[in-house]
């Protein structure tokens, strides 16, 4: 997988996003709903990453970066979006290997943990998650309270 680094609205990650985007509304009937500004995902505050396996978009995500303390965000959190695989290349160690390169920018960009909303009826993604060290935390920003989401934690 070739992985580089985009902007948000670079039409592979458009497609990409919007791909995930439908994702949502086939699981829980609705976008998700989180205020992005694009501008969030550029360097050195946030990144947004694209892997291409053959040439083909295949997997997404990026983060951007909290500074300002917003229990129970911490000044230097990453906050984690779009993490997405395409289905057709599922199975094959992507996104794992997509959320290694995202924690290893965060942290060079001087990031101190990655937080993560994922949503109840993603078992596949929760299974990742946990399994590459993250933690439940209280609920933040649109998601406190929203009992189909959970909120992750690890520090890098």
């Amino acid at each position: 997988m070739d992985i580089r680094t985009v902007p948000f609205d670079h039409p592979d990650a458009v497609k990409l996003i919007d791909a995930v985007q439908q994702e949502y509304i086939t699981r829980y009937g609705d976008p998700d709903v989180t205020p992005v500004d694009p501008v969030e995902f550029a360097p050195p505050r946030g990144l947004f990453l694209v892997g291409y396996v053959d040439g083909a978009p295949a997997v997404c995500g990026g983060w951007r970066a909290h500074d300002v303390a917003e229990p129970p965000l911490l000044p230097g959190d990453a906050e984690m979006k779009r993490l997405y695989v395409v289905p057709a290349f599922r199975g094959r160690g992507l996104a794992r290997r997509m959320l290694a390169e995202l924690e290893r920018t965060a942290v060079a960009a001087g990031r101190k943990r990655m937080v993560l909303e994922t949503g109840a009826k993603q078992p596949e993604a929760i299974a990742l998650y946990r399994s590459s060290g993250y933690e439940d935390m209280p609920g933040f920003g649109v998601y406190a309270g929203d009992e189909l989401s959970l909120c992750l934690s690890k520090p890098l």
